[in-house]
């Protein structure tokens, strides 16, 4: 489900709007690409299913003219006043503000959590510094990928951030493992009334130092800290986001929720933005959208994502799927998640990719047109004999066969912030 909404969402950008040969070669009329996409957003509006559920931030979403769509069972903005394409540009040039307290957020108490955790996980979670945070993956015994997340290691528990399209089954996976582990002294709270906030783009840093009591030019990218906003408010604070800029998530009561975002919202730099954007930022910065890039199918391996297997972990090889993953390390894989640009028609989710001889060497899962970037870009898996960057590919779009070439991920340099990274 998760996966075909995003495929809507990027698919705004690219029906009807880029079907002109000089729109699709050469995106440069924005004006014309905002007008079509604005009428396909009223044709596709989903309507919001009555069991749906809101975050803490639903009415003032209405009241400042949120376009709401239903997205794993939340109601949330696809956009607001401003069209996709705009929100995009602001944030790579200015700060955004994304509400995304449809995630799921827990804590892991209890002086087994690391332990606990690391039956579930691929990462070093017993190395992770304190108030520093990893990407890591849930992985099944077949090496598949049950869900990608955040986990935040601080003095006194674990706070894990996962999927909302991902929730229940998360959660399920969690308490059978719990069920597994009555000799481990683990509790798991789920944050239920917790809102999360991201501000992202160059100058989120200096928006959120007014209102935190520490400098925030100690803070490195995936770190963590606990404090507070406007001097009452508490909340904790991850240097991460999903757009490859420097961000910051902010999790917080929901009731404290509209507060901070008024405040924020202060400021000239910020404005408010929705799905439709997160998911352009996040396919140019080469991050995977779950459903669509990764899923129980894919291993780490195969996602290009063997990086969130720490050194100690592959010693041990005590993690779900050990087997599966070191042998593919070890000997390789048939097929490997890769970048693709095109100048031709944008590539959609489950296009076919193929080689010069007109054989199927892949699939497309995720395609938009880049805003940054101004032409097409996609990301999927392709035979790793055909994975090497530079390579020449077909993708099929519309029974038409589009020229492309491989590229390196990510498409947009991301800017995560690495204090004193300047001197030497």
């Amino acid at each position: 489900m998760v996966a075909n909404i995003m495929s809507r969402l990027s698919f705004v950008l690219v029906r009807k709007c880029l079907k002109p040969l000089q729109i699709v070669r050469t995106f440069t009329s924005l004006n014309t690409v905002v007008a079509e996409q604005d009428k396909l957003l009223v044709q596709n509006k989903n309507p919001l299913p009555t069991g749906s559920k809101r975050t803490p931030l639903f009415n003032f979403h209405m009241s400042h003219q949120g376009r709401m769509i239903d997205f794993s069972g939340w109601q949330l903005p696809v956009q607001y006043s401003a069209s996709i394409v705009q929100s995009h540009i602001h944030t790579r040039a200015h700060s955004s503000l994304f509400d995304i307290s449809h995630m799921l957020q827990i804590k892991i108490h209890g002086k087994d959590r690391i332990k606990f955790i690391e039956q579930l996980v691929v990462s070093d979670i017993e190395n992770l510094n304190i108030n520093s945070a990893c990407l890591t993956l849930y992985t099944n015994k077949m090496g598949g990928i049950i869900d990608d997340l955040i986990i935040t290691k601080t003095t006194d528990y674990l706070y894990v951030v996962s999927n909302a399209g991902r929730a229940e089954n998360d959660l399920r996976h969690l308490n059978e493992q719990l069920e597994k582990s009555n000799d481990l002294d683990v509790n798991i709270e789920v944050l239920s009334n917790q809102a999360l906030l991201a501000l992202q783009g160059p100058s989120s840093s200096v928006v959120l130092q007014k209102f935190v009591p520490f400098d925030l030019a100690t803070l490195a990218f995936m770190e963590s800290a606990s404090t507070t906003f406007s001097n009452t408010i508490q909340c904790r604070i991850n240097r991460s986001g999903y757009t490859g800029e420097d961000g910051f998530e902010i999790s917080l009561d929901a009731t404290d929720a509209e507060q901070v975002a008024s405040l924020l919202l202060e400021s000239s730099e910020v404005a408010l933005a929705g799905l439709g954007c997160r998911d352009s930022l996040r396919l140019e910065a080469g991050l995977c959208l779950y459903g669509n890039d990764i899923d129980e199918r894919t291993t780490p391996v195969e996602a290009n994502l063997t990086w969130t297997i720490g050194k100690r972990r592959r010693e041990l090889a005590d993690f779900p799927g050990a087997d599966i993953i070191l042998r593919q390390i070890r000997d390789g894989v048939e097929r490997k998640r890769v970048g693709i640009v095109t100048n031709g028609q944008c590539p959609r989710s489950g296009s076919a990719v193929i080689d010069q001889k007109d054989e199927k060497i892949g699939l497309i899962t995720s395609g938009c047109p880049s805003p940054s970037l101004k032409y097409n870009i996609g990301m999927g898996y392709v035979s790793t004999a055909n994975a090497r960057i530079g390579t020449g590919v077909y993708l099929v779009v519309k029974n038409k066969k589009i020229q492309g070439n491989i590229v390196k991920l990510p498409f947009v340099p991301s800017k995560h912030y690495k204090p004193n990274a300047t001197k030497k």
